[in-house]
């Protein structure tokens, strides 16, 4: 009878959770929840010296705003080190490690002969069969584990099949500092199996950690995890992923507009596929999934595709959680002055968001669109806009605000029709007569429908900013 799954995700809390880490998260998650197995959280916090409890949290908030829940409490690597000792211990007394009493300055000597004969800078096993009645006085040994010294290594991954490593071209790599601080080859094994981790979903780059960490497991008998290995996400132009390609923390995802379940979605495409399918929900993603579907090429990050994918997603979502979104966006990038209508001017905003929804990518589309609401008069006219405000255009601004004020509907209905039996009287385009009234109204060029956008803000509010153009307030 085959064991649970347990997946793990083991990020170090030496800055944000990036995208590359929010991905292998997304992708161990998604096989626990599909095998109905579990996904432990490890803060590989050993580096003592970068490791912070701002990252930690930042860690544990991008998560979280991903949807990505963790079961049972986060476990720290560095409140284990006693239990990493103890293993290191046993192999010492099992005969399968051993003490090295090298200084640094013989580390160095070593490393330049080897590099000198062309050779790969490996430590040369001098210890291994050492008694240590010959250590010399004053030097702090570190363990080091007897790796094989001739066969093959062989890892089968679900991803990047067999990949077979030859035993000599490895050492004997230190498990156990002079200070007694575990190395993290030897934590994360020690760590995996007394978590009972089944599967190891993570990015390529620990691929060759692979056959080192095989060598612990053999020597302490236990199971090796099946594996698979992810290609690392590259930029559109297939260099390593950088920050001008994307490579930020998933909060500042979260600050440009992005909604977590297009994250999720978009996450899930690179890297992973369900036939043709671009846009699938989550449950979708967790129904689908397998580890043989993980592709072997890396992927490319395209923002593009990542803006189209969170367009479709603000259409699709309900304007309330909208509204409620973009507030918490707006708060968080400290913006809450420059924003004080959104926050002060529910109801019309919640209203007019619907309109909003077809013309935007980003939360901060939102945000932007619906500023005509509330912008204080006079309105700051942009250039584009104040080009279409010629002495034509503002003699039928001015007609038509004489008829606004007659109308006795303020409702699309009414407005749509007294602007066509305008422009139809003056022989004009409704172009060239609704243009100009955007303008006015909003400052731009681009809003939603502009009788929507009368109704929205009211009929005072419409004949006022109509009023300001016409006296050339801006």
């Amino acid at each position: 009878m085959s064991r649970p799954v347990v997946t793990r995700f083991a990020p170090s809390p030496t800055g944000y959770l990036h995208i590359g880490g929010a991905r292998t998260a997304l992708f161990n998650w998604a096989f626990a929840r599909k095998t109905g197995g579990t996904m432990l959280l490890r803060i590989e916090d050993t580096d003592r010296e970068r490791s912070t409890d701002a990252a930690v949290t930042a860690i544990l908030d991008g998560l979280s705003w991903l949807g990505l829940g963790w079961d049972g409490e986060p476990i720290s690597q560095v409140a284990r080190a006693g239990r990493h000792a103890e293993v290191a211990r046993e192999l010492l007394d099992k005969g399968l490690a051993y003490r090295c009493y090298c200084t640094p300055n013989e580390l160095t000597q070593m490393r330049e002969k080897a590099r000198a004969e062309g050779r790969p800078p490996r430590y040369d096993g001098r210890w291994r069969d050492r008694d240590a009645s010959e250590a010399p006085a004053g030097v702090d040994p570190v363990i080091r584990i007897k790796a094989p010294q001739s066969g093959d290594i062989v890892v089968r991954d679900h991803v990047q099949g067999e990949v077979v490593f030859k035993a000599e071209n490895l050492d004997d790599f230190i498990i156990l500092r002079s200070d007694g601080t575990p190395t993290y080859m030897h934590a994360v094994v020690v760590d995996d199996h007394d978590m009972g981790v089944t599967h190891i979903i993570r990015g390529d780059d620990h691929l060759t950690n692979a056959a080192r960490q095989i060598v612990i497991y053999r020597a302490m008998g236990w199971d090796v995890p099946e594996m698979a290995h992810i290609p690392l996400i590259h930029g559109p132009d297939g260099a390593k992923l950088s920050k001008r390609h994307g490579a930020m923390g998933v909060e500042a995802y979260r600050q440009l507009g992005y909604l977590p379940e297009a994250l999720r979605n978009y996450l899930a495409r690179l890297g992973w596929a369900h036939g043709d399918d671009e846009i699938f929900s989550t449950s979708q993603m967790v129904e689908w999934f397998s580890l043989e579907a993980l592709n072997k090429g890396a992927s490319r990050f395209d923002f593009a595709k990542l803006d189209n994918l969170n367009g479709h997603y603000i259409r699709a979502t309900d304007p309330a959680r909208l509204y409620e979104v973009m507030v918490n966006t707006a708060s968080e990038l400290g913006r809450n002055a420059d924003y004080a209508g959104l926050f002060n001017n529910h109801d019309t905003v919640l209203a007019a968001i619907p309109e909003l929804q077809p013309r935007a990518k980003t939360v901060l589309d939102l945000i932007d669109l619906a500023q005509f609401i509330y912008a204080e008069r006079p309105l700051t006219i942009e250039d584009k806009a104040a080009q279409l405000l010629t002495p034509e255009a503002l003699a039928h601004l001015e007609a038509l605000r004489a008829r606004f004020e007659a109308l006795s509907q303020w409702t699309v209905e009414a407005i749509d029709a007294d602007v066509r039996a305008y422009a139809e009287n003056v022989g004009a385009k409704l172009g060239k007569i609704a243009q100009p009234l955007r303008a006015a109204l909003t400052g731009r060029t681009v809003s939603p429908g502009i009788f929507e956008v009368m109704v929205l803000i009211g009929k005072d509010e419409s004949l006022a900013r109509i009023g300001d153009a016409g006296r050339g307030k801006r």
